[in-house]
């Protein structure tokens, strides 16, 4: 079983993208979809049922919390993905993900000591890993040059641990339903990276071999429609502040959840961002 990991600042959507593929609700509006989604151990399907009964019924996933205590406290979420793809035989992939605590991406900026993010990065880089998932979501003024040393420390690790040739690291603009971004994700890498994160772009495009890096974009929420391209989520309060929760259930239509997971698995991409 191929291990994935998850990684990301806070609040950029990491456990809400989990839950939302460990439920895959036949209504979905994607009438011709080609895959299937299958929880595999008691933690995924415990996943899928707070997706269910929260996520579509109007409330929110608190975020992940850094209160563990060792690397065993954080869940390991387990699927098979079947995919079928038309005059070919079916695919199926098996995947172990592990969802970080974004303070773990956050602290990757100052060379944290902490022995638990040591712990952490320890696995996500070990030999076993075949790939990182790395969702980000902000551009405020600062970000990208944030985001850029973020990516020059976890680099610096991936080259101490001799990962530096062989592990994929899929990159993604989560939470693209938003109107600014939508229009940009089928060509995530020059319609929005390149002009959100040009720095952080351009630095990963110079130190990762390109077979092993990948841009992508994510919506866990999706739109109304095609002809209706608003958000198909609306914004909530909590009691850690502001979440965003699914606005129409019967319009659910996630976009780009499988792509990257297929890729990170596979090392090939998909025609279709699914």
């Amino acid at each position: 079983m191929g291990n994935i990991y998850v990684i990301g600042p806070q609040a950029s959507g990491k456990t809400t993208y989990l839950a939302a593929l460990a439920y895959q609700p036949l209504k979905t509006k994607q009438k011709n979809k080609n895959f299937k989604v299958q929880a595999l151990n008691e933690e995924t399907r415990e996943l899928a049922d707070k997706a269910e009964n929260i996520i579509l019924e109007g409330a929110s996933l608190e975020p992940t919390r850094l209160h563990v205590k060792t690397i065993d406290d954080l869940k390991v979420y387990s699927f098979i993905i079947e995919i079928q793809k038309k005059w070919r035989k079916l695919e199926k992939i098996n995947l172990a993900v592990r969802d970080y605590p974004g303070e773990v991406f956050k602290e990757l900026e100052s060379v944290s000591a902490d022995p638990l993010h040591e712990e952490f990065m320890n696995e996500c880089l070990s030999k076993d890993t075949q790939g990182c998932l790395i969702l980000l979501t902000e551009w405020r003024q600062g970000t990208d040059k944030f985001y850029k040393r973020v990516f020059k420390r976890f680099i610096d690790l991936m080259d101490k641990q001799e990962r530096l040739h062989d592990l994929r690291l899929a990159v993604a603009m989560s939470k693209c339903e938003r109107g600014e971004l939508w229009p940009g994700r089928l060509d995530p890498e020059n319609d929005l990276f390149a002009i959100h994160f040009p720095e952080t772009l351009s630095f990963l495009k110079d130190n990762i071999p390109s077979k092993n890096l990948q841009f992508y974009a994510i919506s866990t929420f999706g739109v109304l429609g095609n002809k209706d391209p608003r958000p198909n989520r609306k914004e909530e309060l909590g009691k850690e502040g502001r979440y965003s929760v699914l606005r129409e259930t019967d319009n659910w239509s996630p976009y780009g959840m499988i792509s990257p997971l297929y890729w990170l698995s596979t090392g090939k991409r998909m025609k279709e961002d699914v």
